[in-house]
């Protein structure tokens, strides 16, 4: 057996240098850089478009339910709320850009203190809106408006640990001085955001975090102890105590039934391939609830079939592949690492919501960006990519040296 530990040798004996091996490693590197580009404002560009023509589509699809379930005063109340959130949706994805990360760089300190308090004030009577047994949004008294202030949160903190990681520099795989104070700070969103309760919300900004300070720097094998840890210890602590959240895992796994789910389901299987036409739907009026917000992914399924999910479906994977350039070409590693992160949590919530209505995980009330019916995801949606964009407007361009320029 000893043979086959031998170096590789040349015919003359010769050890065969170990730098001519490449590894599963070094090509990924090489297709990384192979689809970056020197100019990212083209990518951004695109993926400006890409969100255009998402708006355009959950607009359709929204003042389509609408105009079928409610009555005439009550439609063009929703309808002219729905113009209202996307025309403040398209807004602040324009302020984003304007910003870029780098225009809220000094003010993350005071957004992170103020995103902190937002999510305590959930529970403080006068504020709290309790909707379903769970304490998730703040209700403005004067004004009649409420939010969810953990969508907020995840935008502030990304920002944050970005932020943290270019500081740190070296020392962010410290882990007295960057890795436990950075998940430190993650953690106390992660319970804020758990107790609410909201298990959905609270993975999705672990995952949003954990991944942007990987990304930034910190050593994975030193992450993924206290996470696993802590945080699974705390999830399975939320499963056992509350019954609804148990209950959902038993659907998932077919030792419960669930009306919303069962009929989504079936609301998907019956459009086919192209669907039973724009307002045709019949499940919308068969007492299915949530099929605009959280199932809204089902409708699309009825209505337009397994084409129409296809199309939304490419959309996001379009969104995806032209996030991944765009983030590869940004040269500031500050405004990539946030752009990476605040592309992220998006792309991750669009999969979540997918995966649950077609029951590849467990049942979850998660938004599909730009799509569902809501204020708040909608807006911090377009704002989170707006800042993401902005990174390409403050970029600094690469130096292309010139063909009749010589070294030295």
């Amino acid at each position: 057996m000893a043979r086959f530990w031998r170096k590789p040798v040349t015919a003359e004996g010769a050890a065969l240098p170990r730098e001519q091996q490449h590894s599963l490693f070094d090509r990924l590197s090489d297709f990384t850089r192979s689809i970056e580009t020197p100019d990212p404002a083209a990518l951004a560009n695109r993926l400006f478009l890409i969100v255009l023509a998402l708006l355009a589509f959950g607009l359709v699809m929204q003042v389509n339910h609408a105009a079928t379930t409610q009555p005439a005063g009550d439609f063009w109340g929703l309808f002219s709320g729905q113009m209202f959130f996307r025309l403040a949706a398209l807004g602040a994805l324009i302020a984003g850009v304007r910003l870029g990360p780098q225009g809220l760089r000094r003010m993350i300190p005071a957004l992170t203190v103020l995103s902190a308090l937002l999510l305590v004030l959930v529970f403080v009577p006068g504020f709290a809106a309790s909707k379903n047994g769970a304490n998730r949004w703040i209700e403005l008294p004067l004004v009649g408006i409420s939010f969810q202030p953990s969508e907020l949160a995840r935008i502030v903190m990304i920002l944050w640990v970005a932020d943290r990681c270019i500081r740190l520099g070296p020392a962010v795989s410290d882990m007295r001085r960057g890795v436990l104070p950075m998940l430190a700070a993650g953690f106390l969103f992660f319970f804020l955001i758990l107790i609410e309760t909201d298990l959905g919300g609270s993975l999705l900004f672990m995952v949003c975090f954990v991944s942007t300070m990987w990304v930034g720097g910190a050593d994975l094998a030193k992450v993924v102890g206290p996470v696993a840890g802590i945080g699974g210890t705390a999830v399975l602590l939320v499963i056992t105590c509350v019954s609804y959240i148990r209950h959902r895992l038993l659907m998932w796994f077919g030792a419960a039934t669930n009306h919303q789910v069962e009929r989504s389901a079936d609301a998907i299987a019956s459009g086919d391939l192209f669907g039973v036409g724009l307002g045709q739907g019949l499940y919308r009026n068969a007492r299915v609830p949530y099929l605009d917000t959280d199932y809204v992914f089902a409708l699309v399924g009825e209505e337009l079939g397994l084409f129409g999910m296809l199309v939304l479906l490419g959309l996001f994977v379009a969104f995806a592949w032209y996030g991944l350039r765009y983030v590869l070409s940004v040269r500031d590693r500050y405004a990539a690492l946030c752009a990476f992160g605040l592309l992220l949590s998006v792309c991750v919530q669009a999969m979540v919501h997918m995966q649950v209505v077609t029951r590849l995980a467990p049942p979850k009330g998660m938004p599909l960006p730009f799509i569902s019916h809501g204020g708040t995801a909608l807006v911090v949606s377009s704002l989170a990519v707006g800042l993401a964009l902005g990174a390409a407007r403050r970029a600094e361009p690469a130096v292309v040296p010139s063909p009749s320029t010589s070294p030295g």
